[in-house]
């Protein structure tokens, strides 16, 4: 439902402002530009960690377990089904909803003469204006809304599969959300005090390229695990499965690895 709400808000956002939707397309083309331009891949380093989190792998392959199915073969394909129908739908959500938020800002601000916002209060104190629509930043203020709610609730979640699947860590429930959310709130809350507002989106990107960083780590056991027929039985990936898989993670890697490589020699050579 949250996602949901996002996408409907930011479909709006795409309406009111009328993009080049030939430019959009363009836009979906692999250039090699992105591996040359530090900045450009820090960026797309950013947009893959906030759509595919790596938490949100634990979270999806635990959900499978919750749903009612019989000990039985039929009944474990049938979850399995079920469980891929789901993460599949929530990716391809996220990433619309990344893509909208860059169609959205392209449209309304580059184009315009406004390359100088942002920051994310700046966009919602100029979407209305520039649109020329009276609730485009409401609209965008409730997005903001429902994907905060919604990365939370996946967060802790995910956080309470670890703790309680991997580390046999059990504790009270209010107890659990209380520290993990402020694990999470300190540090932001420290920057802003310190940097100033400014520093939110700063933040923001960097956190979602720390994601990105953490992805290989969550990915390749993954592919590891669902590709060992000891483990797995009759339910081990194809081989073509098994093949894309290692494909995907590999290229994670890379373009892990090499952003890593960039940011170095930036530091080191100026």
């Amino acid at each position: 439902m949250l996602v949901g709400t996002v996408s409907l808000c930011f479909a709006l956002e795409i309406m009111f402002s009328r993009p080049d939707w030939g430019g959009i397309l363009l836009g979906y083309t692999p250039k090699v530009e992105i591996l040359q331009n530090p900045g450009m891949l820090y960026i797309a380093i950013g947009i893959l960690g906030a759509t595919v989190m790596p938490h949100n792998l634990y979270l999806h392959s635990s959900i499978v377990q919750t749903r009612a199915w019989q000990p039985t073969t039929e009944k474990r394909w049938e979850a399995i089904k079920f469980g891929t129908i789901d993460s599949t739908f929530a990716l391809c959500f996220a990433l619309l909803i990344n893509s909208a938020i860059l169609i959205v800002s392209a449209a309304t601000f580059h184009f315009s003469g406004h390359q100088d916002v942002a920051e994310i209060q700046d966009a919602y104190k100029l979407l209305s204006p520039m649109l020329g629509v009276n609730a485009a930043s409401a609209i965008f203020g409730l997005a903001l809304l429902a994907s905060g709610q919604s990365s939370t609730l996946t967060a802790t979640l995910a956080g309470q599969i670890v703790m309680e699947g991997f580390l046999n860590l059990r504790m009270k429930a209010w107890l659990r959300r209380f520290l993990t959310r402020i694990i999470a709130i300190v540090p932001a809350l420290i920057s802003i005090i310190y940097f100033g507002e400014q520093s939110t989106s700063n933040l923001l990107v960097f956190s979602q390229v720390i994601l990105s960083l953490q992805l290989s780590f969550a990915v390749v056991p993954l592919v590891m695990f669902t590709s060992n027929r000891r483990l797995m039985g009759e339910f081990v990936n194809p081989w073509w499965l098994k093949s894309l898989s290692w494909l995907v993670a590999i290229a994670i890697i890379i373009l892990n690895a090499w952003l890593l490589v960039q940011t170095i020699s930036g530091w080191l050579f100026g």
